[in-house]
């Protein structure tokens, strides 16, 4: 009976850092500029906009819409989420994005695997994809990059076709590590966004296996 009531609790404190995560994310994206909405993002040929409107995708479109769009995309998940993304940007103003995020901080939305935690890791992977894409310098709250952080596993790993392969990831900001062999030191919320295949800027990270995870100059 106390796991259960523990695994309750933890479910509870998980949605309360999602929705303080959606309503500060709706918040910043309300301060963005045009010019800013049609920047490239982190998440690879997605525009702030687009990023910004799948975010919300799983809030506004049912089971069956959804299942309807994979079939259109003949299956394969990433093609949908871009065309459904793109569709979206196009559709509405950048106050309505904002706003999807900020009216359905609630939401009991969870990806088809991993559930709240998973949720929590899109909503916060996400909002890096944007910040750290503008040089926004947002820092996300240490309790809630420790749930993301402490549930990377090597299937996770793979999902996002990221080989750590003699590589340990080593928070300069928090007491956390990950993996073996030569030290990859960074913030810890850049080391979030490598585990989730993100190449990131020139410059975040740092030691001889840095240059594996980064973009060019």
């Amino acid at each position: 009976m106390r796991s259960v009531t523990q695994s309750k609790d933890q479910q509870s404190s998980i949605r309360a850092e999602i929705a303080a995560e959606r309503h500060l994310l709706a918040d910043l994206f309300d301060d963005l500029r045009p010019g800013q909405w049609n920047a490239p993002s982190l998440c690879e040929g997605w525009t702030v906009r687009e990023t910004v409107a799948h975010m919300s995708m799983g809030f506004r479109l049912s089971l069956p819409a959804t299942l309807s769009e994979l079939v259109k995309a003949r299956g394969n998940l990433h093609r949908m989420t871009s065309r459904v993304a793109r569709r979206d940007a196009a559709a509405h103003s950048s106050a309505e994005l904002s706003s999807f995020l900020r009216d359905n901080a609630h939401h009991p939305w969870t990806p088809p695997v991993g559930g709240y935690t998973a949720a929590l890791a899109h909503d916060v992977v996400h909002g890096l994809d944007i910040t750290v894409a503008l040089g926004l310098g947002r820092r996300v709250p240490e309790d809630r990059l420790r749930i993301l952080l402490d549930d990377i596993r090597p299937r996770n790993l793979k999902f996002f076709g990221v080989d750590l392969t003699g590589v340990r990831l080593c928070a300069e900001d928090m007491d956390w590590s990950y993996g073996a062999g030569d030290a990859v030191h960074g913030a810890a919320q850049d080391l979030l966004l490598l585990a989730f295949g993100r190449r990131l800027p020139h410059g975040r990270l740092s030691g001889e296996a840095a240059g594996r995870f980064t973009r060019g100059r």
